[in-house]
């Protein structure tokens, strides 16, 4: 420590090296300039309990950043999520989704069990807060989200040709009116990408956020079109499923 000492007016003045100086200010508690606080600090990927957060890594990719509008279908859709029981969209985050026990498909499983980078709680986290985001809303008919399996594809070619046919064509080679191009479904790389669990799930939601209608819906649709039932919907996941081939 280097001390000088010089006499104003009678008193003496003591200057410190700056060494010491900041050696003081540590040991009084006093923060230093730029110093991150302990909130600021990265917390380790498996601590991560931020529902925005989780979303925001693991799911707004494929499925939109307010849920809508990505490659994948929306979250933010208040049918899917009245629909959907509470366990089956655990299990769907946990173990992804799958065409055949050889066949997977783009959503993957999160789960650590599963070879996913999530633990149960923050699978726990996502299954819980898509509902309280984008609250649960659908009509009190409306056809379950789980089906029956069997469904004939004959009887959902006819379903088909009434509520699909026109944006998608006969045989689902898609269309192009008012210069807009409506999506091929029996596309095989399409189909081999997709669950029927999904296509059930898109049949009676609809593709909202893309102006698909729903099962229920009028849009593109004869006059005299009915809201499909749950059976109709087996016959038509039949007869998609069947184009796999």
């Amino acid at each position: 420590m280097r001390r000088t000492r010089s006499t104003m007016g009678g008193r003496r003045a003591v200057s410190l090296s700056p060494f010491l100086l900041v050696s003081l200010s540590l040991f009084t508690g006093c923060d230093l300039p730029g110093k991150p606080s302990i909130d600021d600090r990265p917390k380790p990927a498996d601590l991560v309990k931020d529902f925005d957060t989780l979303y925001s890594m693991r799911c707004a990719g494929c499925h939109g950043a307010n849920g809508k509008l990505g490659p994948a279908p929306p979250l933010n859709d208040p049918v899917f999520l009245a629909i959907v029981a509470d366990g089956e969209l655990r299990h769907v985050i946990a173990e992804g989704r799958v065409v055949s026990a050889a066949q997977k498909t783009p959503m993957p499983a999160f789960a650590r069990a599963n070879g996913g980078p999530l633990t149960d709680v923050q699978v726990q986290v996502l299954a819980e807060g898509l509902k309280k985001r984008w609250q649960p809303a659908a009509p009190a008919d409306v056809p379950p989200y789980l089906g029956k399996a069997g469904g004939s594809r004959v009887e959902g070619a006819r379903v088909f040709a009434r509520a699909c046919a026109e944006c998608h064509g006969k045989e689902g080679e898609g269309v192009v009116r008012d210069d807009k191009r409506h999506r091929r479904i029996n596309d095989p790389a399409f189909l081999a990408l997709i669950s029927d669990k999904a296509l059930r799930r898109i049949i009676i939601t609809g593709r909202p956020d893309l102006g698909m209608p729903a099962y229920d819906g009028s849009a593109d649709r004869p006059a005299d079109f009915h809201p499909l039932t749950s059976g109709q919907i087996d016959n038509v996941v039949a007869l998609l499923a069947s184009w796999r081939k």
